[in-house]
């Protein structure tokens, strides 16, 4: 783990008033909300005397609709629909002010988190209440559904969400904001473990993304993105012609972050855990890109570093902290405030 730095870096100015830092973090999956992330490290940074402004940003996983929504004059609208093992669970979507475009997050019908951790089941567990929520925002008047799949519990190659869309006879345009690169063949590999799969489970779940790909009117395989959400993405790729985002970059830009990193002294961002994958289009390797092009300095707060020094000169972060709790984000916001 690399030490405070130096804070000012590239994107400190010289003398005279001090523009305001940025604190920009993704959430801290199963721990805290991005809006709570960047609330603590804000206050520590104005406890050391400096002025921030709080960014909250996300990846397309969990929290991302909040995310998208913060200070729009959007309407979430709650419906009943089925939860990843079948159970009924209520869950939200947003309908932007234009009433053409709604925002669904997975994670709020076929999420992980919904799923007690002795009871996950990769195998059993389905996207249909995604496509429910889908169908809610058409019938609520939405042209356009903006889909957010990040935190899913479910490896169903999207069947579930595409059974209950066909039942409801909705056919919105689609736009997909993925929060991983994941190809479709890979997706029971690489997240088939963390939903609840043994080795045995996993090549089932292989097995089962070759026979829907094989009854797919487009082939997912080898596609960037296809993998999200347990294969989803690629479902609503190949059956429904959904258009596949960068869900980091997609944010990013949604909000304004370039305008206002490019007028701060230097930002603050950071997630869960730093690794590999954050090279691939998470949070904070697609907002230190950002800085770097920008000569903007950028510092990132993780609850766990397990960046290589090869992937930690790539990011090209100033400095990376770890911290696990609220409290230790402050402190982590006043350590970097009282370095300059």
């Amino acid at each position: 783990m690399r030490g405070a730095g130096r804070p000012g870096g590239r994107g400190s100015g010289g003398a005279g008033p001090r523009p305001e830092i940025l604190v920009a973090p993704d959430s801290f999956k199963g721990t805290f909300t991005a809006t709570e992330a960047a609330g603590a490290i804000a206050r520590g940074l104005r406890g050391g005397g400096l002025d921030a402004v709080e960014l909250p940003v996300a990846d397309g996983g969990e929290g991302t609709m909040d995310v998208l929504t913060r200070g729009l004059d959007a309407e979430r609208r709650t419906v009943e629909v089925t939860g990843p093992l079948g159970e009924p669970t209520e869950a939200a979507f947003a309908l932007l002010a234009d009433g053409a475009t709604a925002i669904v997050e997975t994670a709020q019908a076929s999420g992980l988190g919904l799923v007690a951790e002795g009871e996950r089941d990769a195998y059993a567990a389905s996207t249909r209440g995604t496509g429910e929520l889908i169908a809610a925002a058409a019938q609520a008047g939405a042209a356009t559904v903006l889909i957010t799949v990040g935190g899913s519990a479910t490896t169903d190659g999207g069947a579930g969400a595409l059974e209950a869309l066909d039942e409801a006879g909705v056919s919105p345009r689609l736009e997909v904001l993925c929060d991983v690169r994941t190809v479709w063949e890979d997706a029971p590999r690489v997240f088939g473990p963390q939903k609840g799969a043994d080795s045995d489970t996993v090549r089932r779940l292989e097995q089962r993304l070759e026979e829907l790909r094989a009854a797919s009117p487009r082939d997912p395989r080898g596609v960037p993105m296809t993998g999200a959400a347990g294969g989803l993405s690629g479902g609503l790729w190949a059956h429904r012609g959904a258009k596949l985002l960068a869900g980091a970059a997609h944010v990013l830009s949604a909000i304004g972050f370039d305008r206002q990193m490019r007028e701060a002294a230097f930002v603050v961002t950071g997630e869960g855990g730093l690794d590999r994958q954050s090279l691939q289009g998470k949070v904070v390797g697609e907002l230190a890109t950002r800085c770097r092009q920008a000569g903007v300095a950028c510092h990132a707060v993780v609850g766990r570093n397990q960046l290589g020094p090869f992937e930690a000169r790539i990011l090209d972060l100033e400095s990376v902290t770890e911290a696990t709790t609220l409290e230790e984000l402050e402190a982590a916001g006043r350590a970097l405030a009282g370095a300059i």
